[in-house]
């Protein structure tokens, strides 16, 4: 049972290992997952830093750095698997891996390596660019902190599970970006990302209100916004429960979505 136990971790390892170096070989991947949230902030961010303030105290670049660290887990995560597993699959790797001996969890546990490994690297790097050129205040206690790291878990284990299913959605690898990248944006527009949630049309924060990106992004303002700037939420609060119920109910359905739907061959196969 030992030896079948440290077989299985070395086989884990592996596969998270080769996730990792097929995607650092892909240039225009790591440019898309890691460097256009990056590029964002500092485009919108520069643009936005003359408008005016949320709160006293709190310019509202503050506010859209906090967004932008929700977009990048979502970018991670979600946009990431949804698009690379179809094109994987269009390109008959999942098919010739499941031919192998290789356990079929090791796959998903190789993917849930990978998106972890870029995710924590891109927050790093969008945090070092929010304190270094937009005055970002870390969380100032470890209240703040453990939010902080709640929102990240439960954010990034719903998004990865959605992504997943989601990448049986397309026909094929090649309109997997069509179809993935346009929803990705338009949840940033109506979850709180580019514009202040609560000034959005109601009718658009509704909708947001379904998906998990508006639910990370405001969970991520009260780790790094002061308390005062809660009266700029719809309901004039944090609503930290609701944010890890919805969360949670989102990686119950994105596993529930993931085991209904994945396929290791595409269409054409069967």
């Amino acid at each position: 049972m030992s030896e079948l136990r440290v077989s299985f971790i070395a086989i884990c390892a592996a596969r998270i290992r080769a996730e990792l170096k097929s995607f650092f070989r892909q240039r225009e991947a790591v440019v898309f997952t890691m460097g256009f949230p990056l590029i964002l902030l500092v485009l919108f961010g520069s643009i936005f830093g003359s408008q005016d303030e949320i709160v006293p105290g709190t310019p509202f670049v503050n506010y859209f750095v906090a967004g932008m660290l929700g977009a990048s887990i979502m970018t991670s995560s979600f946009q990431n698997l949804a698009i690379t597993i179809a094109m994987e699959r269009d390109a008959g790797l999942l098919k010739r891996l499941r031919g192998t001996p290789m356990p079929k969890s090791a796959f998903f546990i190789g993917k849930i390596g990978v998106v972890t490994v870029v995710s924590v690297c891109s927050l790093f790097l969008m945090l070092a660019c929010g304190v270094l050129f937009f005055d970002l205040e870390l969380p100032v206690d470890a209240k703040h902190w453990a939010v902080f790291a709640m929102v990240y878990v439960l954010g990034i284990t719903a998004c990865t599970l959605c992504g997943i299913a989601f990448s049986s959605v397309p026909k094929n690898g090649q309109s997997a970006p069509a179809m993935v990248s346009p929803i990705a944006i338009v949840l940033q527009f109506i979850s709180g990302v580019f514009f202040v949630y609560s000034e959005v049309p109601s009718w658009l924060q509704n909708i947001g209100a379904v998906f998990p990106l508006k639910w990370m992004c405001q969970g991520l303002r009260y780790a790094f916004l002061p308390d005062g700037a809660k009266v700029r939420e719809v309901t004039g609060g944090w609503e930290l429960s609701r944010i890890a119920l919805v969360l949670g109910v989102w990686i119950v359905l994105g596993l529930l979505w993931s085991l209904r739907s994945f396929r290791w061959r595409n269409r054409a196969d069967g």
